[in-house]
């Protein structure tokens, strides 16, 4: 046998090999959509300083194949998720998380608008077997304890209806109020703010990816 018979008939067995421990083969990575508002979208910050970036680099710290795609849009309501929910599964991502409801206690909206909206792309995301993490968020205590309990029940009430998605109660938990996490106009957080945030939410994150890598 000559020598360009040896090597191809080496690397058939190496794909042989392979084939039959499928374990060693690279896994595909997981697309991650995050549907969300300025919080999402990096707001004040660079691109590599906002949270898909760093969520997206915290999990492959941890291991997992993962590429964090940015649906954030500043400004969006529910209202405005729900409307371009279609285009932004162009992508055709594994996971979700909804990340909205920010816009809506700013301004004010009716809470049961907001529930609306957020219920209608739970519901769009259950219909295609997408599994999702839905992200909680708190109302502005300048609109009154009334609205700020009826603003915080939206999440519940949702948390309960879809209990096979994945609940954090809290989006800015650890961040929200801390002058030091938070950008001069105490609303969206800084690279600090941005790294507390990932560092507290990346397990409930890999509880999503779980649902979305097959065991």
């Amino acid at each position: 046998m000559g020598r360009r018979g040896f090597l191809n008939r080496g690397a058939g067995v190496s794909v042989l090999c392979l084939a039959g421990f499928p374990a060693l083969a690279q896994a595909r990575p997981l697309k991650l959509l995050m549907l969300g508002d300025s919080i999402t979208a990096a707001y004040g910050l660079a691109k590599s300083d906002g949270l898909p970036a760093k969520l997206e680099a915290a999990l492959k710290a941890k291991g997992q194949a993962v590429t964090v795609i940015d649906a954030g849009v500043s400004g969006d309501t529910t209202a405005g998720g729900r409307s371009r929910l279609e285009w932004s599964l162009a992508d055709k991502p594994d996971a979700v998380i909804v990340a909205l409801g920010g816009n809506d206690g700013l301004r004010g909206i009716e809470p049961r608008n907001s529930e609306a909206n957020l219920r209608a792309i739970l519901e769009a995301l259950k219909a295609r077997n997408i599994p999702t993490m839905i992200a909680g968020m708190l109302a502005p205590p300048n609109l009154g304890a009334d609205y700020g309990r009826e603003f915080a029940a939206v999440f519940q009430t949702l948390h309960r209806d879809f209990p096979d998605a994945v609940f954090y109660p809290f989006l800015l938990d650890g961040v929200a109020g801390e002058a030091a996490l938070n950008q001069p106009d105490r609303i969206h957080p800084n690279p600090q703010g941005v790294e507390e945030m990932v560092r507290r939410m990346v397990h409930a994150v890999e509880t999503l990816l779980s649902k979305a890598r097959p065991a």
